[in-house]
């Protein structure tokens, strides 16, 4: 009896096993979370040449974390929320959202950097400045069954967080990609082109950013 017994619950340890796991692909991506190990390699992991962009991979999936991007240095720091900013930075990342050390942005309508050059005629108007938000910067997603989420308080630039529509509506959410390059007038007088390529890494778990740029930027 004995061992009828151990085969018993041998056999549904193995059903319970493969219900979880099915569950698991189910519910993936929904919630926005990481579920297994992602490739190394980030930060700037090419130079642009010419008109040729470089390319930026972010790990963004934290709730908790900035990415502190530096254009002069080609440096990417991660720094945990209310930990002091590194000296010396020109865009952050939080998930998809983005604020800038003193920069301004602005939307042009080249979707890509082989468009045609009046595709990036901006004006001194299109560019903005950031703004303080204290309902935007999304720290917790665990209570989002009851009913509310935590913030952090935090400047956040409306424009260049654009590059990535997250519609919250429906379950699962829907992304959608601007695909616009955007430029940034950084604090120093010079200019950066960037343009968001995707948010999925290669097992298409959300809050990995593809990002290619051009700095200097000259057109």
């Amino acid at each position: 009896m004995t061992g009828i017994r151990n085969r018993f619950l041998i056999a549904v340890g193995a059903v319970m096993a493969m219900a979880l796991t099915s569950c698991n692909g189910i519910m993936s991506g929904i919630y926005d979370e990481p579920e297994a190990e992602v490739a190394s390699g980030f930060g700037f992991t090419s130079a642009p040449v010419g008109e040729v962009p470089g390319t930026i991979y972010v790990d963004a999936s934290s709730y908790t974390d900035w990415v502190y991007l530096d254009f002069h240095t080609m440096r990417a720091q991660v720094v945990p929320i209310g930990e002091p900013e590194p000296e010396s930075w020109d865009i952050a990342l939080h998930r998809y959202d983005a604020k800038t050390n003193g920069a301004l942005v602005a939307e042009t309508g080249a979707t890509g950097f082989s468009s045609p050059a009046s595709l990036y005629d901006v004006s001194e108007d299109d560019f903005s400045a950031d703004v303080w938000t204290e309902e935007t910067i999304i720290t917790d997603m665990s209570t989002m069954m009851d009913g509310y989420l935590s913030y952090e308080p935090s400047w956040y630039n409306p424009v260049l967080s654009k590059w990535l529509d997250v519609d919250k509506s429906t379950m699962p959410p829907i992304y959608t990609l601007s695909n616009h390059v955007y430029l940034l007038q950084l604090a120093d007088g010079s200019q950066a082109a960037v343009r968001l390529d995707n948010y999925m890494d290669s097992a298409s778990i959300k809050g990995y950013l593809t990002i290619s740029y051009i700095y200097p930027w000259h057109k």
